[in-house]
């Protein structure tokens, strides 16, 4: 596998999700981080978006419910460049019928290379990062030769 640069910039493409069980702390992570968070453009799974956009007063552009591909969604967002950052407020304990998908989610923020935080330890880290604020470049798979490859170009 080939790899290039890309660089995200000062104003980052941030990621929320939460399961239904943490939300609540999603919430309360997004009110403490508000000033941070407003410095930047926000998205999230559907329910995760209405529920802190009213509580926290932030405005997030709001995808479909992740059960219903809201995960998939996002996925496909990082695989495009259009999401720097992932907030993924997890539950280790509960099985969710849509568990493939937040694993494909997980995944593809692995392999396109952005910070993930699925807890809010590794949150409050990220949010206290100078990098959040700074363009940052970061080492992302090129895909260039294996798709001239395919289609013969």
């Amino acid at each position: 596998m080939q790899y290039k640069k890309i660089t995200s910039p000062q104003r980052k493409n941030i990621a929320l999700v939460a399961h239904d069980n943490r939300k609540p702390a999603m919430i309360d992570w997004c009110r403490r981080h508000g000033d941070r968070l407003r410095q930047h453009n926000l998205y999230a799974t559907g329910t995760t978006g209405a529920r802190v956009e009213a509580a926290a007063g932030l405005t997030i552009d709001k995808l479909i419910s992740g059960p219903m591909g809201g995960d998939q969604q996002l996925g496909a967002m990082i695989s495009e460049g259009r999401v720097d950052l992932l907030i993924f407020f997890w539950d280790p304990f509960e099985p969710l019928p849509h568990d493939p998908d937040v694993k494909a989610l997980l995944r593809i923020a692995a392999v396109w290379n952005i910070p993930v935080a699925c807890n809010q330890s590794t949150a409050d880290m990220l949010m206290a990062s100078p990098l959040l604020e700074q363009a940052y470049t970061r080492e992302v798979p090129d895909y260039t030769g294996y798709l001239a490859r395919r289609t013969g170009d």
